[in-house]
């Protein structure tokens, strides 16, 4: 007989209590908790911290020279009724959203199914392949020779070959092209995170599932996906979703370092681009923290709608 067990009455009353509960089960697993501390501890000091403080000092008039002031609702008066470079980055970032969000997602939900598909060490290998842009560090310069003005682009260069074009193209300074050729590039490098969560959300489906439903009379992999790997990856495909929202929203540094800093006409200037340019360079922090909670809080309604529209296939 254990002695040291705690009486049942103890132990009904510690599940009772939530919070005690709660300090019972992080005590169990200190050890996972403490691998976790150091990345808890600079997200909180790196991330959260400066998206909480990024509010306040909204409100002020701060240089990061002199003491912060308070100037109320006027950065964000500015920004929407006066500044008419936000009001394109805006326009830029939605439609930037828009179309790199949706692709780029369906892309990772794709390939993921591609590749899960494959067998042995396959999977491994194209998971590697098409995860690896994203590990890429500096990618850019390689575009800028595939996007290049003069006749040596290779774009140019095979487009005139085939016949499709005349002349060469400026592509990373003509106003009309500049957007098309960021979006190209961000889908090029958007298969993240959440590409890996759909790839983990596949290995994760017990192959008695779909024997269950070959019962039940599903015949071909299409009915397989939508009736039985689609509402069994609910998680996974919410949190690939948040991902690629936070990816398109927050996108800059691919027209900051393919392009020109600012675009032509800021044809492909972004909110990120628009903070850049008050924090980075003008060093007006309340201007550029005001951008930023702007951007936040348009994440935040993105991602509430994302999970109103997969909320049917998340565990209640």
């Amino acid at each position: 007989m254990n002695n040291n067990a705690a009486p049942a009455g103890a132990v009904r009353r510690i599940e009772d209590n939530k919070f005690l509960y709660t300090l019972r089960e992080m005590w169990r697993g200190k050890n996972a908790y403490g691998m976790l501390a150091p990345f808890f501890i600079l997200f909180t000091l790196m991330t959260a911290v400066p998206v909480l403080m990024s509010l306040p000092i909204g409100f002020t008039n701060f240089n990061m020279v002199s003491f912060p002031q308070l100037i109320g609702f006027d950065n964000f008066y500015t920004l929407f009724m006066e500044d008419e470079v936000f009001l394109i980055s805006i326009q830029n970032t939605l439609v930037f959203a828009l179309v790199t969000g949706p692709v780029s997602y369906v892309m990772a939900f794709m390939l993921a199914w591609f590749i899960h598909q494959l067998p042995g060490q396959l999977k491994t290998v194209f998971t590697f392949i098409f995860y690896a842009p994203t590990l890429a560090g500096n990618v850019y310069a390689t575009w800028q020779l595939i996007f290049s003005g003069d006749s040596h682009g290779i774009a140019n260069a095979y487009l005139t070959d085939m016949g499709i074009l005349t002349r060469s193209q400026e592509w990373l300074t003509d106003g009309n092209l500049i957007l098309y050729v960021v979006i190209i590039v961000q889908l090029w490098i958007s298969l993240g995170a959440g590409f890996l969560a759909i790839r983990a959300g596949f290995q994760g489906i017990p192959g008695d599932r779909y024997e269950a439903g070959a019962i039940e009379g599903i015949k071909n992999r299409a009915q397989e996906l939508l009736y039985i790997t689609i509402p069994a990856m609910g998680p996974q495909l919410l949190f690939a979703a948040v991902m690629q929202i936070v990816a398109s929203f927050s996108a800059g540094d691919v027209s900051r370092f393919l392009t020109a800093f600012p675009t032509t006409d800021y044809r492909a200037h972004s909110i990120m681009n628009h903070a850049f340019d008050f924090g980075a360079l003008r060093f007006e922090m309340g201007m550029a923290s005001a951008i930023c909670f702007i951007l936040f809080i348009s994440m935040l309604f993105a991602n509430w709608g994302i999970k109103k529209l997969l909320g049917k296939y998340l565990d209640s």
